[in-house]
């Protein structure tokens, strides 16, 4: 039997949460034990995400295979078991690209290219794609259902339904019912109005996830499904929940996995969402907290560090405790009061990020980290400034700096890439993917990881100068991850601190809930052991003045 495909849409406005949707319907497919594929197609006309600015995408959630793409790649395996490749991510600009590659070089012998049937077999040939050895492919569709950029995609998917027939493709529409406080109403018209834009194109959906503050009433249930002709049960309150987490157990409630599968004609074992109930169970009653200041340059949105974000979750639950992030911008810290913005952390992490802007409050932040003992945490930017700032205030090379910030510095302690060297275009130009490191014993990472090789994610294009290797670690900074052959420097830690480490890579696009990534499992136990030291200062005076009021002999 071949895949069967669920293609998931969005109407009323955007930001309504398609990829989580997909996510959960993955994950609910999966605990009835269907193995799924995912696929995001994105209307714009960038070949990727990788040169977007974070404040206009959020994060670029960077795979095995080097692709940079979409955040909600990150969801997905996140929530599923599934793997994400370049192949599951798909914009516009590279259907187009591939298009025209092919018409420069004669494949369509003199044919007029169009937008159907060429555009459209190009969207279906990416579907196809990641079709092989899985019993469901989702597919999200970006954008607003009315938006002219995201047309080719919807013709593409009501070919496909055409083609395979009713029992292999479903249709899932995500929209809005909005709760208007001053009439105390939920309202359906917003809903009916995206489903007749869809109908205009040809496509009727099979199933609404209808997102709204509230459980929808089967009264309302009742009106959605007679406006939309679709059945009363297969209209599914999405409603908001504290954690993302509670979004498959939600919609597993609302019965929409036995929507799909009754759509599909499909019979599968019962589900269970036994480790997600427990795992939001952990999320909602956590043994304590502990905090995390982030210090960074993109923090006016947080889907830039989206993974991040994540990632310190997990964390947190893999030490019970929830972790209290908060966000400090890295420009705030130039000012003279810095040290009072950091004082009351558990924990200090500066995340990745490219450009000059921020550095100096970056630099300040580790500094504190430093000289303070408080835990650290540096990825990618966050590490090569932790060098700079060692280089500087324990070295003595007060012009340490990387040759992305200062070009004309004496010592470019972080410099570009080698292979980089004379490459000025921005895309797909970088180090990217995975790739092997090996770990010194003893050292905080080789503990974390309990294993001497890894493989992490990268994205960057300065690395380590290991002209200044010598000297960095005769005073006393160690590098304990680097790549097979030497090349890279991949860890470098301060030994004598209670936790300082910074790494080249990307741990947290490897995290997942059920099974959270090793640093930042130990760096959330750093900043437990940090809290529980500094509580033990505060009461340990306290007990003595006690002990000196007892009565005498008693």
């Amino acid at each position: 039997m071949g895949a069967k495909y669920i293609f998931v849409t969005g109407g009323v406005v955007s930001s309504l949460g398609k990829g989580l949707a997909s996510a959960s319907i993955g994950c609910l497919l999966e605990a009835r034990g269907l193995k799924v594929s995912l696929l995001k197609f994105d209307p714009y006309l960038n070949v990727d995400p990788g040169t977007m600015s974070p404040f206009q995408h959020g994060e670029v959630f960077v795979t095995d295979d080097g692709a940079e793409t979409d955040l909600d790649l990150g969801h997905y395996e996140r929530f599923t078991h599934a793997r994400m490749l370049r192949a599951n991510n798909c914009t516009a600009g590279r259907i187009y690209e591939r298009i025209i590659t092919k018409e420069r070089r004669g494949d369509y012998l003199g044919k007029t290219v169009q937008v159907i049937p060429h555009v459209t077999n190009e969207i279906k040939d990416s579907v196809r794609k990641v079709s092989a050895d899985v019993d469901m492919v989702i597919v999200e569709v970006g954008g607003t259902v009315g938006d002219i950029e995201s047309l080719p995609f919807l013709e593409a998917i009501r070919q496909m339904r055409q083609e395979l027939g009713r029992d292999n493709v479903v249709f899932v529409h995500l929209t809005l019912v909005p709760f208007i406080g001053a009439s105390g109403e939920l309202k359906t018209k917003p809903t009916q109005h995206s489903v007749k834009e869809l109908r205009e194109i040809g496509i009727q959906p099979d199933i609404l996830l209808c997102r709204t503050e509230r459980y929808l009433s089967p009264e309302l249930k009742e009106k959605i499904a007679l406006f939309c002709s679709v059945p009363a049960d297969a209209v599914i309150t999405a409603k908001d929940v504290e954690h993302i987490y509670e979004v498959p157990l939600v919609l597993g409630g609302e019965g929409l996995d036995e929507q799909i599968l009754r759509c599909l004609k499909l019979q599968t074992r019962e589900r269970n969402m036994q480790p997600w109930a427990r795992l939001v169970e952990k999320l909602t009653h956590p043994g304590g907290e502990v905090s995390v200041g982030i210090v960074g340059k993109y923090v006016g949105l947080q889907d830039s560090y989206k993974s991040l974000n994540e990632a310190l979750t997990h964390g947190g639950l893999a030490n019970d405790v929830k972790v209290n992030v908060v966000w400090v911008e890295a420009e705030g810290l130039e000012s003279g009061d810095w040290q009072e913005q950091l004082c009351e952390f558990d924990s200090i992490l500066v995340p990745g990020g490219f450009g000059k802007r921020g550095i100096p409050g970056m630099l300040r932040a580790i500094e504190y980290a430093r000289t303070a003992k408080v835990p650290y945490f540096g990825i990618c930017l966050g590490m090569q400034c932790a060098v700079i700032e060692y280089a500087r205030n324990v070295c003595g090379l007060k012009d340490a700096n990387s040759s992305e910030f200062d070009s004309n510095a004496t010592h470019r302690v972080i410099y570009k890439l080698r292979e980089l060297r004379g490459v000025d275009e921005l895309g797909g130009t970088m180090r990217l993917g995975a790739w092997t490191a090996r770990l010194k014993p003893v050292s905080f990472a080789h503990r974390a990881y309990g294993t001497p090789e890894i493989s992490e994610r990268h994205r960057h294009r300065y690395e380590f100068n290991r002209e200044y290797e010598e000297t960095l670690i005769s005073h006393g900074l160690a590098i304990t991850g680097d790549t097979p052959d030497g090349t890279y420097v991949e860890i470098v830690e301060i030994p004598d601190h209670p936790w300082f480490l910074g790494c080249q890579f990307h741990p947290e696009f490897k995290s997942r809930p059920l099974d959270p990534h090793p640093l930042f499992k130990a760096f959330i136990a750093a900043a437990c052991a940090r809290q529980r030291k500094q509580l033990s200062r505060v009461t340990a005076p306290v007990e003595a003045k006690t002990e000196m009021r007892l009565p005498a002999g008693s």
